[in-house]
């Protein structure tokens, strides 16, 4: 596996030359796997940073910001942080947001987790027409190809997606 530090350039064996990583470590390796993870605020605004900070990453893997794929997993992303800071939050808690691309599986597996364990997801269903809010799990379950969610130790959840991927433009 390529090392994530350093600032070199280097090439694998295979010929393959690996960018320098991307601020943070947050770059690909070799493989064309790469992964994001941080921690926002439960706050409306800490959701919106969230997605922000996600469509950044993925232009940094090469997706742009109007890409099918990149509005999907925004979306995805947009819906589970507001579902962690409307139904998840815990005083002085922040929820915790993971990204990873997997250029070999052809998918991200987005990860949103929260400080609440008592309100967890139920069936993704299109609410009546006139009701203002509760789309959020349906629309993630129309651009995932599946989700769920899991207990987290010591303490919340994490609730999960899997959301189809091309390969990184001009990747392995």
């Amino acid at each position: 596996m390529a090392s994530m530090t350093g600032t070199r350039t280097t090439t694998a064996a295979d010929g393959w030359q690996e960018d320098p990583p991307a601020r943070r470590g947050f770059g690909l390796n070799g493989n064309g796997y790469g992964s994001l993870s941080r921690q926002f605020p439960s706050t409306p605004q800490g959701a919106q940073e969230a997605r922000h900070a996600v469509v950044r990453q993925l232009g940094q893997w090469g997706f742009g910001p109007m890409a099918d794929v990149s509005c999907a997993v925004a979306l995805v992303v947009a819906e589970l942080a507001a579902n962690a800071v409307r139904h998840g939050s815990l005083p002085g808690r922040e929820f915790a947001v993971r990204v990873d691309y997997e250029g070999v599986a052809s998918r991200f597996r987005i990860e949103v987790s929260d400080a609440r364990l008592g309100r967890t997801p139920g069936e993704a269903v299109l609410p009546p027409a006139d009701q203002e809010s509760g789309r959020g799990l349906f629309l993630v379950e129309c651009l995932a190809v599946r989700w769920g969610w899991e207990p987290r130790n010591p303490i919340g959840k994490t609730v999960w997606a899997e959301v189809a991927a091309p390969v990184r433009p001009g990747g392995p």
